[in-house]
């Protein structure tokens, strides 16, 4: 009787194992491969998106420059290209009441519009003012502070000075200021802004910071914001509307602008930011962007 050969035995277990570590790479590459197509579908969308808020950043920029010094109006632009489409919208920061640099007096009426007391709109707004820089050109305003003593850091009693001051850059850091509610941050957000100036544009201001403007009753908001809407609109008429804050308003070139973006892929993968773009006329690139922010949950409301 013939023995079988006991290494034939070791033979076909090799063979077997080999068989399913080849399985084993097989499926781990399988996985792999799909992974990385994965991640690669991911990457060209937000490639692509980004390419079309870039486009919809220079569609806002070619509007600006177009204005020349007409008023900016509510303008919304669609830009179809062939990965997608990208929606814009563009607002004045000039026609907002910039906390950096308007008078007390303005920022107390528009806490007062928000909700604040007379008192506390008073206190906040004079902190506001003395936390900017002291070389700011809207000096610490002494129509709303107690006779005597020049401007203190807020909580010290100590003269302001460069190395104390603190300037605004983002509306958020209201909230730092000492007296100052969060829900009054909140509510003064649409009307306020750290890229305008002392004086708000009437011409492209929304009705809400008109309607908060010193002595400005809601009547005479709505009457102003009506007549504006004219096809052939005559400022000095328009600003006699609004005589009690006449003097916090003038008419001037759209430099500044809120832009928000709303991209959307044919694969319906979208993708948004916020932006506030400068475009200067003796500036050597056609603007520059001051903020970008991109928005997680993109929409245009």
């Amino acid at each position: 009787m013939k023995r079988s050969d006991p290494r034939s035995g070791v033979i076909l277990v090799t063979v077997l194992w080999s068989i399913a570590l080849l399985s084993a790479l097989a499926m781990s590459a399988s996985v792999t491969f799909r992974g990385f197509a994965g991640v690669m579908a991911v990457e060209r969308n937000r490639v692509q998106g980004d390419a079309l808020l870039s486009a919809g950043l220079e569609t806002a920029a070619g509007i600006i420059t177009a204005l020349g010094d007409a008023p900016l109006p509510d303008v919304e632009e669609r830009v179809n290209l062939a990965t997608g489409s990208v929606r814009t919208r563009l607002s004045d920061e000039g026609g907002r009441i910039d906390i950096g640099k308007a008078p007390a007096e303005v920022l107390a009426a528009m806490l007062r519009s928000v909700g604040a007391s007379e008192s506390a709109a008073k206190d906040v707004a004079q902190r506001i003012v003395e936390r900017r820089y002291p070389n700011n050109a809207a000096r610490p305003n002494t129509e709303l502070r107690p006779a005597g003593g020049a401007a203190a850091t807020p909580g010290t009693g100590q003269p302001l000075t460069p190395e104390t001051a603190q300037p605004f850059s983002d509306l958020r850091q209201l909230q730092l200021v000492p007296g100052m509610r969060p829900e009054w941050v909140a509510a003064i957000a649409p009307l306020a802004t750290v890229f305008g100036g002392e004086t708000i544009n009437p011409l492209t201001a929304p009705p809400g910071v008109i309607a908060a403007l010193p002595g400005i009753a809601k009547a005479q908001a709505d009457a102003f914001v009506r007549a504006r809407r004219s096809s052939s609109v005559d400022v000095d008429r328009l600003m006699r509307l609004v005589e009690p804050a006449r003097r916090f308003l003038v008419v001037k070139p759209v430099r500044v602008v809120s832009v928000e973006l709303m991209a959307e892929l044919a694969n319906g993968y979208s993708v948004g930011a916020r932006s506030v773009i400068v475009a200067l006329p003796q500036d050597s690139l056609p603007y520059r962007v001051l903020v970008w922010t991109p928005v997680p949950s993109p929409r245009l409301l």
